[in-house]
């Protein structure tokens, strides 16, 4: 579209304009040879083209366009490069005076007067310089005017933008000019205010925030960061955090621009951004028993896919790590990871928690609704733990879920598509929980589509004492205690024990331990009393020492109490010496054990 037929309205009047002066008849065409505006004969083929719209055959206004010229043409009739349809005997100009229109140093069309009688040719002849000054007065009007409108639309535009940029951001925006009066404010600032933007624009400040330091930032043009600010309102408390900016012109302050979001968005912002899911490989899954290995090569060939799993196993022994290990390994690793504990969210909170909802869904409902726990896995996974106990009400809409992959939220029948992968995770039995009709059968099957089951820590005890020296390292790294080991009686009794809380038990008891031991071995009295109630030490074996004989085993332990304290404090002879006097042994006796056990280096005693 050219420019004059962006502003044809303008260039019609200004049409119109001409010919009511001057009595002759005008036309205006832009630089395609399109007809833009025009009076009597010529309104009538508004938009149809001059010149079979050829510009280069050489006729009068394809001639101003090209050369940038203006011409008369006194006589149109015997003029062969005057225009076709006149040749032809179509049209009856008889003579015409026109004149390029320029815009932005470029030729955008051409406005002629046309004689179509004796008496308006001989007034062209007589006063074509007037007339051609004219002319070019009304272009000059007619691209003032074209100037002025594509400013006042750019502004437009641009003012529409920041109206939209603004609108778009989450936060409250709220601004005032000099005097304190609010001048502008998004949706967000509706909603935190609880007021309607009519209401608060053209306000004071003061009486929507009394006592805003805002009104120091006109003051000083100095503003602040994220400054925590309560105001009351109508019986309506709000505490937000405020950034406040001054608005400078010709250096000098003419406003104050603020953002703010509630303390509550604030404070959950923070627990997202501190509870954020850490990548979890399957190498963090300590063992190297058979039975966890291979879960943990089914579970690696499984990720790739996006089939439903469901991991099953007793608490503690870490359904949670391996649904993690699992989304790591998959393609959807850089999507959320989100974690419902269906067993810990209570009943009346669930179905929102899992679904979201709508504003006003409920007495207290959030006014601009909640994403749920589905809408925020979109693109990633989302495990369900203790899937068990799930109440059947909810099984229904989760199954919905599974089959359609959508969501509907709490109060609305709009459905939302979400694209995850559900895994989920029991301690329970649920096929019995299916034929006692507690657990819906057509969700198990659907959920049941990858079964994994994470083995007891009773049944894998040669993962025992690896998991013991793991859980040593951790914590006496992060309590800073410089325990080495545990005794020989200690790893006696935890490969004994049973384990009922698996793999979480066994980490609480070292974590206890840790804390309470005070000498450089954990021994039986730092131990939690439950375990030390069940075992009694004297006739167990450390598994792989069973079948050896007492002095074979106490060189054993000997010599991984000698690696030990050489690895704390180092090989140097002042370290030795160091090792001698905590084991209350000679020098001479500390060397000869350690060259009996090969841990002697190359270090001399001078």
């Amino acid at each position: 579209m050219s420019l004059l037929q962006q502003f044809q309205e303008i260039t019609q009047k200004v049409a119109e304009a001409i010919s009511a002066a001057l009595q002759i008849e005008t036309e205006i065409v832009d630089d395609q040879m399109t007809i833009i505006a025009g009076t009597g004969y010529y309104e009538k083929r508004i938009n149809s083209k001059e010149e079979g719209g050829q510009i280069d055959a050489g006729y009068l206004y394809g001639r101003v366009i090209t050369t940038n010229q203006p011409y008369f043409i006194e006589d149109a009739r015997n003029d062969p490069k005057y225009d076709p349809s006149v040749l032809q005997g179509v049209t009856e100009e008889l003579a015409e005076l026109c004149t390029p229109i320029h815009y932005k140093g470029k030729v955008i069309g051409v406005i002629g007067l046309i004689a179509f009688t004796e008496s308006q040719r001989r007034m062209l002849i007589h006063n074509r310089l007037p007339y051609l000054t004219f002319l070019q007065r009304m272009t000059e009007l007619l691209t003032s005017k074209i100037a002025e409108q594509e400013a006042w639309n750019e502004w437009k535009k641009t003012f529409q933008q920041l109206e939209t940029l603004i609108e778009s951001i989450h936060e409250g925006i709220l601004a005032i000019d000099e005097q304190g009066i609010i001048t502008t404010c998004n949706a967000t600032a509706e909603q935190l205010v609880q007021k309607a933007k009519h209401e608060l624009i053209g306000s004071p400040l003061q009486s929507i925030w009394n006592g805003s330091p805002m009104q120091q930032v006109l003051e000083s043009g100095m503003g602040y960061i994220e400054q925590e600010e309560i105001y009351r309102l109508d019986n309506h408390e709000m505490h937000f955090i405020v950034t406040a900016r001054p608005i400078h012109v010709n250096n000098r302050v003419v406003g104050v621009v603020a953002s703010f979001r509630r303390m509550v968005d604030m404070r959950r912002l923070a627990y997202v951004l501190t509870n954020e899911h850490k990548n979890l490989y399957f190498s963090e899954i300590h063992g190297k028993s058979r039975s966890l290995a291979l879960v943990i090569k089914q579970a690696e060939q499984v990720a790739r896919g996006t089939s439903n799993i469901l991991i099953t196993g007793e608490s503690g022994t870490g359904k949670g790590m391996l649904a993690a290990a699992i989304h790591s390994a998959s393609s959807r690793s850089n999507g959320p990871f989100i974690i419902v504990n269906c067993g810990a969210i209570p009943e009346s909170l669930l179905e929102s928690e899992l679904f979201g909802y709508v504003a006003g869904a409920f007495t207290g409902a959030k006014r601009e609704g909640k994403a749920g726990k589905f809408e925020l896995a979109d693109g990633g996974t989302i495990f369900l733990d203790e899937i068990g106990d799930l109440p059947l009400h909810l099984q229904v809409k989760l199954l919905h879920v599974l089959q359609t992959k959508q969501v509907e939220r709490v109060g609305s029948n709009k459905l939302l598509p979400v694209n995850i992968r559900v895994i989920s995770a029991t301690n329970k039995n649920l096929e019995e929980m299916v034929r006692n009709k507690e657990f819906r059968e057509d969700l198990y099957f659907r959920m049941n589509v990858i079964p994994l089951h994470m083995p007891p820590l009773r049944e894998r005890s040669e993962d025992i004492l690896l998991l013991m020296d793991y859980f040593l390292a951790k914590y006496r790294q992060l309590l800073n205690h410089p325990i080495l080991d545990f005794t020989p009686e200690v790893k006696v009794m935890f490969c004994q024990y049973q384990w009922p809380g698996n793999v979480r038990e066994l980490e609480n008891a070292i974590e206890y331990a840790v804390n309470m031991e005070t000498t450089p071995y954990i021994g039986l009295e730092s131990i939690p009393v439950r375990i030390r109630q069940h075992h009694s030490v004297s006739a167990i074996a450390i598994p792989g020492e069973s079948d050896l004989p007492l002095k074979e085993r106490l060189r054993r332990h000997e010599r991984q109490i000698l690696s030990a304290m050489l690895q704390q404090h180092g090989q140097s002879l002042e370290a030795k010496r160091m090792v001698a006097d905590k084991l209350e042994i000679g020098l001479a006796t500390l060397y000869r054990k350690l060259e009996g056990h090969q841990l002697l280096n190359d270090e001399k005693i001078f």
